[in-house]
């Protein structure tokens, strides 16, 4: 049967006995996160893990539905992590992918909506307001093609080609093999993004290739569906055949799912201001948006 996750991680965990030299692990540990650096190397390597050739960094942390501190270590390390991904000068557009009315998918539109959007805000203007030199950064969040008729991809084209920012930052629900992992990992990668990939809606996918500059993908595990769920519980016998299709039609989330979305995406829009806006003191940060 096909396993559904959008964790090179957990593809990797199913696949290593395949993987040969052409992926590379490096483990680490970040203050109160572990880090696990995937690196996908060439078409060899893509093949290989049926990934992207690019670095994926996976952060394992406390679980968001039942921890609701931010500034402590989690924080520290996601902000270094995603601060080495990021170009080093020039704008930054974040897009927030999902639909906001239903929950489990609503992580990317709300971490938009707490990101220090600067674009509109001028130099002189950042100094009257006691403000240091200020990153340009925007927010965008446009919803689903059932929603607006666009894929995320065309509307990012766009933008991208009206605003030239140095980089994309996507931010998006995922999907996991496992529900260990629901709410308690953190994924960035600079290989961008196949939205709704995890959940067999697989969308036109947002990279430097269509969008001629970097993206840089951020997402947390949500869902898991129903057929995964059950292969991963009962040790890989997985459903009947008879019933494989009606399971892997079900996706499956915490019921603390609510509390997830909110504590991950302010987690995550903080952890992305303090990565573009170095010079702000956190705490700041915090209460800005």
């Amino acid at each position: 049967m096909s396993i559904r996750t959008d964790l090179a991680l957990e593809r990797h965990a199913i696949l290593k006995e395949r993987a040969g030299g052409h992926v590379r692990v490096r483990k680490r540990q970040r203050g109160a996160a572990q880090v696990t650096e995937i690196t996908v190397c060439g078409t060899e390597g893509a093949r290989e893990l049926g990934k992207p050739a690019g670095r994926y960094i996976t952060l394992e942390v406390p679980e968001f539905s039942h921890d609701s501190e931010l500034l402590d270590g989690r924080l520290c390390a996601m902000t270094e992590e995603l601060r080495a991904l990021l170009p080093k000068t020039g704008g930054v557009l974040v897009a927030g992918l999902g639909n906001e009315d239903i929950t489990p998918d609503a992580l990317g539109p709300r971490t938009a909506h707490g990101i220090f959007a600067t674009r509109h805000i001028g130099q002189a203007l950042a100094q009257k307001l006691g403000f240091p030199a200020l990153r340009e950064v925007s927010a965008v969040s446009f919803g689903v093609l059932g929603q607006t008729g666009l894929e995320s991809a065309e509307a990012l084209a766009g933008l991208v080609r009206t605003i030239r920012p140095a980089a994309v930052v996507a931010v998006d629900a995922l999907a996991s093999r496992s529900l260990s992992r629901l709410g308690r990992t953190v994924q960035l990668t600079d290989t961008g993004i196949n939205p709704g990939s995890g959940v067999g809606n697989c969308r036109a996918r947002i990279d430097r290739t269509t969008l001629g500059v970097p993206v840089i993908a951020v997402g947390v595990p949500t869902v898991v569906d129903a057929s995964t769920l059950i292969f991963d519980l009962t040790d890989g016998k997985g459903p009947k055949p008879d019933r494989e299709d009606e399971a892997q039609a079900m996706m499956v989330t915490p019921r603390e799912v609510d509390t997830l979305i909110q504590r991950a995406s302010r987690f995550l829009s903080l952890a992305l201001n303090c990565a573009l806006q170095p010079a702000l003191d956190p705490e700041l940060l915090l209460h800005i948006v």
